[in-house]
């Protein structure tokens, strides 16, 4: 049948009429909208893309499971940032041209369609939505996953969306709220889907410089108390876009049950969906610098508390997010493109919450850099 139609509020081109308020502003515009990162790729990574570009996973064609070192460098970053043994619950991996083709084409590699439903948050990540929809599946959003109740017992569940930390509002689940999930998913014969490309982003009950030798890491819905020591109908998915400023890289992968791993990697085969093999080489070792990954933990967790304290000032409710890189606020007017409206005027550009299911709210994006971050914070505060 090929993809069927998708509908989505989802369209940058939205936001366009603001960001030419914005670029008329004294000062210009400051964009904390799109979550793109700023910061420079770490050097390990440039250095072992060069080193790389000419071997033979480069100049054949790549490997679409991923290199030996790939592979292992994968299982590293389990073990190392996410308390995860891959060998020991039996998973197997696959990487992926960046998690949103990932998470856009789950529900088509899960071979769900007419007839299936796909449980997920209200508030969330858009492309779990289009994703569904393009499967040809039926989309339920709950007001919590966790809230098992809302969806164990509706027909046709076939797989349900969890996203820790949230993108946009931050939350993090607890790994008792995670193992509830993957229980009454396995009971119902359906698959977790837990996107956790934010997962070394925590801010909760966390000092990032007392803890700057440390990676604290949320729940992983394969960790063995969350996934009771078998990967069986969970599936995770994670990138470095964030944790390494490797979104143009496009390096992610999937992680999880070996059952749906591995025909899903047959499928990706067939399709092209196969990461450069510079690029893979690149990958495995961002996977292991991870004293990079922490230096980005800092300045994203300055840059968020600086936003925090400026939107206070500037009338609105908000705390630093339990995790992500984003200040979840709920607009002054009421209406999410009211305040996009006073905001562009000061020459501020921020992401409409009707983009994410809240039409009430907004969302920040501590992605852009520190003078950028200041500078809004500035105008924020007069």
């Amino acid at each position: 049948m090929g993809f069927h139609e998708f509908s989505s509020p989802y369209d940058w081109s939205r936001i366009a009429s603001f960001k030419r308020t914005a670029k008329a502003a004294f000062g210009g515009m400051v964009d904390l909208s799109v979550g793109s990162p700023v910061d420079p790729v770490p050097d390990s990574v440039r250095k072992a893309l060069g080193a790389a570009s000419n071997d033979p996973n480069a100049y054949g064609y790549p490997v679409t499971a991923g290199t030996a070192d790939l592979r292992s460098a994968i299982a590293e970053w389990f073990a190392a940032a996410r308390n995860v043994d891959l060998t020991a619950i039996d998973a197997d991996v696959v990487p992926t041209v960046g998690s949103k083709e990932g998470v856009a084409l789950m529900a088509s590699l899960l071979h769900l369609g007419a007839g299936d439903v796909v449980v997920q948050p209200k508030v969330s990540y858009p492309t779990y939505e289009i994703g569904t929809q393009l499967a040809g599946a039926k989309v339920l959003k709950v007001d919590d996953v966790a809230d098992v109740e809302s969806w164990k017992d509706v027909p046709g569940v076939k797989a349900i969306w969890v996203n820790s930390p949230c993108n946009p509002t931050g939350a993090v689940l607890a790994a008792e709220q995670m193992a509830a999930i993957v229980a009454a998913a396995r009971g119902i014969g359906a698959v977790v889907l837990s996107d956790e490309c934010y997962a070394l982003m925590q801010w909760g009950n966390v000092d990032v410089e007392a803890d700057a030798d440390t990676l604290a890491s949320t729940p992983c819905a394969l960790r063995p108390d969350v996934c009771g020591g078998s990967a069986q109908g969970v599936l995770v998915l994670y990138s470095l876009s964030k944790q390494s400023n490797m979104a143009g890289y496009r390096t992610a992968f999937i992680a999880g049950d070996k059952s749906l791993i591995v025909p899903m990697t047959a499928y990706r085969k067939q399709i092209g969906q196969i990461i450069p093999g510079p690029v893979q080489a690149a990958m495995a070792v961002g996977l292991r610098d991870l004293e990079s990954v922490k230096a980005q933990r800092k300045r994203y967790a300055n840059r968020l508390g600086i936003l925090v304290s400026a939107l206070r000032a500037y009338g609105y409710c908000t705390d630093m997010p339990d995790g992500a890189l984003y200040v979840w606020v709920k607009a002054k007017s009421g209406d999410c493109w009211k305040d996009m409206e006073q905001l562009a005027r000061i020459g501020i550009i921020a992401s409409p919450g009707e983009f994410y299911g809240a039409p009430e709210y907004l969302r920040f994006s501590a992605t852009a850099g520190d003078a950028a971050i200041a500078d809004a914070a500035e105008r924020l505060a007069r």
